[in-house]
This record gives structure tokens, sequence and C-alpha cells, in this order.
């Protein structure tokens, strides 16, 4: 057995609806079965979904306040009173502000930005920047991303006579700000579509004040959605899609300057160069200092100034690379020795000196490493406050559960998966342990393993090129709209190997009667000790198309794979025996059926508390195989041995070394005629001196000295013969009796056969005979089985 990393999920597809959407639409059955996982059962659903058909953004002004938000920025553009966009540090935050900055620049407003610094200011609006705004001569304040918590600071904006305009879309508190308008996806009852992300309200925003879709703010819009992660379905799925195709033909020298310095082509740019090329680096700005540069980047129509600008935000993004993996290191460090995940489940950890700006990362890198919700905290010694960003798994909601805890929360927001908050450092226990009390009371022991959703069981002979081409049709993948995960069960491999300079990663090809498929499985390479000829492996993974030398074929990026049943692994003849016991899972039991075995193979340091000494069949009822792996080091005096032990249980794993020092199976087995043949030769001669001239007769006969003298001890043993000081008699007088009847040629039958059954075998044939030993003991559920080992 093998066990996955992670909890695996199936959706269970409507087989009905499956078939009549794939009919009905043409496509292929693996097509169906997403959308119909996904909620589009019906044939236009699924067609405006594919084909954009009939999709329409939606009327701006269908937004509570957003009339009286365009009248008040057309008066200050009429007036030309200052305008000041107040924007995020983020990827979402710095597009919000660049799309905000252009329409207000389209429309002829005297318009700047102000983003402010993470480290001196906090996230979010703060009184000392709108008191800085109004000596500056402003009236007039839009945020973007930001402000649906700036209870206190709207407030003492209307104090000084700011007028204050609020676009966001992060969780409303149960207190709204005191302003002018606020633009809330979430606070519209007759906006069809809630889950805008920060750029899209700024989007719809410009939409109102341009008159028109701006289709040439697209990209910008793009950029916020896919790097915010709200969910690509609805409106965001059109801005998306749409932002990407004009990504593709972009002409702005900032976009364009990031593509170069990435190497990445226009014609391949979808949702993930945004996430892993684009956004990174857009957000590496506002977490190591201003996010300035990255807004002027996008801003910018001048080509050096682009590649000057992006040169800067690169190596701003190789820093934070540095900084990040240097904190997170350090934190896995703390949570094992101060916040066991088994005691905490939630983790809560901080430090002064940690940079703020990137303990989002951090946290996410923990809730990988322990699959548990994570605060990191940066402590400031001069204030003595914490801030932090937040993480979560499926089954905490992040904001439910901080907001039970407001009071020690002077500011927070953010969403149940993700957050940010300042609080007091003095109260950092505190929230652990509400957080920890909570998560006990919500998640059970399974909600803590990590869970990976998967969209379909693909039968190989589904998976073709035509078939995962449609699957793009779902692209741009994202929240709520995933790139499609997919189980193949059970599948035979004909190749199986290590690859890459390290050999950390997995190369497999799969296949059965009906074809094959080739898998990749990055950082998956230990696998390949792990699997043994012959298994049945489940994977999971994505589907994709893999060109090379102008061959195109369908393969799968594998993320995890189990074996689900009990496995054999042939280790007869390897002489290393301590490198392929690394290989051997830490709970392994080491069978000896000699103790001096332990000492032949010098392991007396290594298995000292893992051996167990079988001496006979009764052994074998004092120890149960279910579950173990089991390392059987030599070879049992009898077959009876293995049979009892392997009866007892089904084993996860059995490794077979069988050593043994002295070989039968190599040496001659008299026959019949060659015991006729001796006795006949006694016969004549009456007695036989062994000592002198036992070689002289093996010559003769063309046998080993071995073979005479093993014939004499069965002669001798059957009272044929008597045999004193190497001297042998016949005895005439000696009753007839079987070869059968004498011990030693007994005990060599039996060797001949148990080494012939498990030392000389070839794999399979041991296998199918262990396979009809083995008891398959039931169990409950798939879980209980992947538990085993």
């Amino acid at each position: 057995m093998l066990k996955s990393k992670t909890r695996w999920k199936v959706y269970q597809t409507d087989e009905q609806k499956k078939n009549q959407l794939a009919e009905q639409l043409n496509i292929s059955p693996l097509l169906a079965s997403l959308l119909v996982n996904r909620g589009m059962t019906e044939a236009e659903a699924a067609k405006r979904f594919l084909y954009d058909h009939e999709s329409e953004f939606h009327d701006p002004f269908l937004f509570n306040d957003m009339k009286k938000a365009i009248d008040r920025i057309q008066e200050a553009i009429a007036q030309e009173e200052p305008i000041l966009i107040f924007g995020d540090y983020d990827a979402d935050g710095v597009s919000s502000t660049s799309v905000m900055m252009t329409v207000l620049t389209d429309l002829g407003a005297n318009v700047d930005f102000y983003i402010p610094n993470r480290f001196t200011e906090g996230y979010g609006p703060n009184e000392q920047a709108f008191r800085q705004a109004k000596e500056q001569g402003y009236r007039l304040i839009i945020t973007v991303d930001t402000g649906i918590a700036a209870v206190k600071e709207a407030k003492i904006a209307a104090d000084i006579g700011l007028d204050l305009i609020i676009t966001d879309h992060h969780e409303p508190g149960p207190e709204l700000p005191e302003a002018l308008a606020i633009i809330h996806p979430k606070l519209s009852e007759d906006y069809p579509f809630s889950y805008l992300a920060g750029v899209g309200v700024a989007f719809k925003t410009a939409h109102a004040l341009y008159g028109y879709v701006p289709e040439h703010l697209l990209d910008l819009a793009a950029i916020g959605t896919v790097a915010d992660l709200v969910p690509l379905v609805g409106e965001n799925r059109m801005i998306a899609k749409a932002g990407i195709k004009k990504l593709q033909r972009t002409t702005r020298p900032g976009i364009e300057a990031l593509l170069k310095l990435t190497s990445t082509k226009r014609e391949t740019i979808n949702e993930e160069t945004i996430g892993f090329m684009i956004a990174p680096r857009i957000n590496a700005a506002g977490r190591l200092a201003d996010a300035d540069p990255a807004v002027e980047l996008m801003l910018t129509t001048e080509k050096d100034t682009a590649e000057h600008l992006a040169q800067e935000i690169d190596a701003m993004n190789k820093e934070r690379q540095a900084i990040v993996s240097d904190i997170a290191e350090e934190a896995i460090r703390m949570v094992q020795e101060r916040y066991p995940p088994e005691e905490y489940p939630v983790i809560v950890v901080g430090k002064e000196g940690w940079n703020a700006g990137v303990i989002g990362i951090v946290a996410s890198r923990l809730v990988e490493q322990f699959y548990r919700p994570a605060i990191v905290l940066s402590f400031d010694p001069e204030t003595n406050k914490a801030k932090g960003s937040a993480r979560s798994i499926a089954g905490f909601d992040l904001f439910k559960n901080l907001s039970a805890c407001r009071e020690l929360l002077p500011h927070f927001g953010g969403h149940p998966m993700a957050a940010g908050m300042t609080l007091e450092r003095s109260d950092v226990d505190e929230l652990r342990e509400r957080l920890c009390k909570a998560a006990k009371e919500q998640l059970t022991a399974e909600d803590l393993v990590p869970l990976t959703e998967l969209d379909a069981v693909v039968p190989l002979e589904e998976i073709s090129l035509s078939a995962i081409e449609q699957l793009n049709m779902l692209a741009p993948y994202g929240m709520n709209n995933p790139k499609p995960k997919v189980l193949i069960k059970k599948a035979g491999f004909s190749a199986l190997r290590k690859i890459g300079a390290d050999h950390t990663h997995l190369k497999i090809q799969l296949e059965n009667e009906a074809g094959s498929l080739d898998g990749i499985g990055f950082g998956l390479g230990h696998y390949a000790d792990h699997i043994a000829p012959f298994s049945k492996v489940s994977v999971i993974g994505e589907l994709s198309v893999n060109e090379w030398n102008n061959i195109r074929k369908p393969q799968i990026f594998v993320k995890d794979l189990e074996v689900d049943e009990w496995q054999l692994f042939d280790m007869r003849g390897h002489r290393d025996i301590k490198r392929w016991m690394h290989q051997v899972p830490e709970e392994r039991t080491l069978i000896v059926f000699r103790e001096q075995t332990v000492r032949e193979l010098h392991l007396e340091k290594e298995t000292a508390e893992e051996v167990l000494f079988i001496d006979g069949v009764e052994k074998t009822q004092e120890f149960s195989v279910q579950g173990k792996n089991l390392v059987f080091l030599d070879l049992p005096p009898s077959l009876e041995i293995i049979e009892a032990l392997i009866r007892n249980g089904c084993p996860a794993r059995m490794y077979v070394h069988f050593h043994q020092k002295d070989s039968h199976f190599f040496s001659t087995m008299p026959t019949r005629e060659h015991f006729k043949w001796l006795y006949a030769f006694l016969f004549k001669r009456k007695s036989f001196d062994l000592k002198k001239h036992g070689d002289a007769l093996a010559a003769h006969r063309g046998w080993s000295r071995e073979t005479i003298d093993f014939m004499s001890k069965v002669f001798f043993e059957l009272d044929f013969v008597t045999i004193n000081e190497g001297i042998v008699h016949l005895n005439e007088k000696a009753p007839k009796r079987d070869l059968d009847q004498s011990p030693a040629y007994q005990y060599k039958k039996k060797q001949l056969e148990l080494e012939n059954k498990l030392l000389y075998s070839s794999y399979q044939e041991l296998k199918s005979w262990l396979d009809e030993l083995v008891v398959r003991t039931p169990v409950e559920n798939e879980e209980e089985m992947k538990s085993w080992i």
C-alpha cells in the first residue's frame, strides 16, 4: 500500500445530465461532467459559460450609491477640484488605482493617487493621510479596494470637510462608514453579481463614468481579478477572459516590460501568467517598500521608464523571495518547537523583525506545511503592536471567527479564507487561545487532513487530445472554477522512474488494455521507491497536452497517487541491505528466523528495536501482520511458518530479502537412480572407506563429494548401512524402507522446495503465491485502508 498525501473527494456526477449535456452541446463526456459538477446542468447556461453566449456586463447604476458617486465626481471634474485616489498596496489595489487614475485622467480630472505605506501606516485609510490630503487642498477622496472597514476614518473625513466615496469589495462589518457614497457589490441588492474584486468595482465605476464598457481597461481589471483570488465566475469570468485576450495584444509599456523580463510570449499569456509572473512582481513593491512604482509601471507611456521600473520591481521580487524563505523556515521551526499542530489547531506565531509585507505569504506556507489555519505576526517593539496576516483551510471561516474576537482586533478585515489585522502584542496569546478553542469546536480530525477536491473519475480510454483541448474552454481558471483535477483509478504502469538532475521528479506511463498515458510528477520522485512492480496505481492530477518535436500527446501532471493493495518489494540478491532498507517506511517490522542473521548482515545497531524473531509456527500467533510493513531478512526453516504468519492478516507491504548463508538449491539432489547405483555398488563391495576413496568415487561418477556423503547419511538413517570411522558397511538384513523416511532426505527435499518457492521463483510467481495466503480483511471505508501504513 501507498498512502496519498491528501484526502481525495470526488464529485459525484449526475450521469443522466452529463450524457444529455454532452449530446446537446456535442462535447466530450469529460467536459460535460465538469460542467455538471460546476452547476451548469442546462445547455443554455453551459453555452453562456463556454462561449460567452449572450453575456453582457451589468448596468453599473444597479449599484447602491453609484449615481450619487458619479454625480459628485463629475461635479469635481467640472469645478476642477483636485481628486485623490486612495488605494491599497497589493496587485488588486494597484490595478484598481491604475483603472481609476486612467478614467479620471481621460475625463480631464485633476487627479492623483495615494497608497499608504504598509510599514508606517498599515492597511486602509488613516487619519494622518486624510488630514494631509485636506491640507493639500483635496475635497474629494475616492478609495479603491479599501475603505469598507474605515468607520473612524470616514467620520474624521466628514469632520474636516472631505467628501469620501468608498469603492471596495471586502467583507462589510456590522457598522458601515458614514461616507458620501459606498459602492460595494455585497451592499447592493439590485446588482446581480456580488463577488467582484476591488478592481472589478473600480472597473464598474469607470463603466459608469465613461457611459460605456471601458474595454481598454480590461487588461488592468484582469490582473487584479485573477491576483485577488475572487471566484472566476459570472462577471469576474468575463473580466478575466476578455482581459487575458487584451493582455495578449497589450501595448502598455509597463506590461510589455514585465513580459520581456520574464521571457513570456504574448500568445501564451493566461491566468497563470498573471498569478505567477505579473502579480508577484506588482505585489513585491508594496511588500517591501511603497507601491507607487507599481502604479507608475502600469500607467507609464514611456518605454525606457517602463523598463527601468520593471527591473526595479523584479529586483524587489527576488529580495522578497529570499526574505519569505528565511522567515518561513524560522516560523516552521517555531511551530514545531512551541506550538505543535496536534495541540494547536490554529497556528499563531510572531516575532520582532519579521517583514510585515511578506507575512501573508509565510502564513500560506504554514498552511501548506501543517494544514492548519495560520496567522503570522510582525511585532513592533516601539508601539507594542502586532501586525498580522492570516490564511485558512476549508471549514474554518477566518472572518467569522476573527469577528468573534473584535475587542482584541481594533483593526482587521478580510474574507473567510484570508484576513489582515492589527492588535496589541499583549493580546496575541489570548487570540491564539480563543481561535484554538473555536477550531476544536468547529473542526473534526478529518478536517485537519489536507483535502483535494477532484472533478471526475476518468477512464484512460476517455483521455484524448480532443478531450483535453475541450477542457481549455473552461479557462480562465481560478476560485470557484479551478483547473480540473481528475482521478484515474487503479491503472497499471509500463514504466516508472525518477527523472531530473537530482532525481526529484517522477515519470510514469499508465496503461491498461484500452490505452496509455504519460504522467509527470514534479517533486514526487521518491514515490518510485514505494511502488512495486505490477501494482495498480491511482493517480490524481491535471490533464494537459505535451508537445515535443512536433508530436502532441496527452499527459497528466501528477499531484498525488496511492496504491490501496498490499505490495511486494523484491530485494532478493540485493547486497547493499542498508541502502535499500532506507526505502522502507519507518513503521516496519523486521522478521528474522535465525538469530545469527542480524550478526551476519551487520545490522545490530540499525535494527535493535525493530526485529521480531520467529522460531516456530506457534510464535506467529502472537503477531498480527495487519497493515504492517514486513521485511523478511532471512529464509524461514519451513514454508509453514510463512503461511501461518501471512494468513494472520493483510500486510501493507512485504520486502523480501531471504538471506541464507548456504544454499541447497544448487547442490545436487540425488535421484532414486543415484541411490540405486550406490546401493548396488555397496552390495558388491560390502564395505567402503568413505574417507579414503569418497573423492575418487565422486569423480568417477561425476558427482560431488557432498552428494556421496549425503546419500551415505540417508542410507545410515534408514539402517541400510553402518558407518564407523568413515568405513561404510552394508546391512544386508535391513528391511525395505522409502527414502522419505530419512530425516536428512526429508530436510533436503523441503529446503529445495523452500528455496525454489522463495529464493529462485520469479517476482510474479512469488507474488501470486503470497496473494493466495493474504487474508483480505474487510475495511469499513477507504480512509481506514489508507491509514494502514
